[in-house]
């Protein structure tokens, strides 16, 4: 499976932002990671498809939403209040595998970057104050 972004760019603090990911085939989840400069890469939010359910990092929940439509194999993550440690470089991520769990779980399990397979080239998001 291949991972395209698109999106992202510059904004003012408080501004909103749009990334997307396509992949070029079927998966059971999709999420985004970022890194800020000197920082390690983090989870920012996830989609599990079966479910339609999502999971947020605290930091961004409110303000950040993930959607996507599983027939176009497509996520997007809308950025809205953005903040200037919202800076990264934001990479989509895809899982093919579809563990059975409960919410907490899979809470657990989406936040942990070894569990995808599949990335994206990353795109940049740089929010200045």
């Amino acid at each position: 499976v291949q991972l395209v972004e698109s999106g992202g760019g510059l904004v003012q603090a408080g501004g909103s932002l749009r990334v997307s990911c396509t992949a070029s085939g079927r998966t059971a989840a999709m999420g985004w990671f970022r890194r800020a400069p000197g920082k390690e890469r983090e989870f920012v939010a996830a989609i599990k498809w079966s479910s339609g359910n999502t999971y947020y990092r605290d930091s961004v929940k409110g303000r950040f939403t993930i959607s996507g439509d599983i027939a176009q194999n497509t996520v997007r993550l809308e950025m809205n209040s953005l903040k200037p440690e919202d800076t990264a470089v934001y990479y989509c991520a895809a899982d093919l595998k579809s563990p059975v769990g409960t919410y907490g779980y899979y809470l657990d399990y989406y936040h942990t970057e070894g569990n995808y397979g599949y990335w994206g080239q990353g795109t940049q998001v740089t929010v200045s104050s």
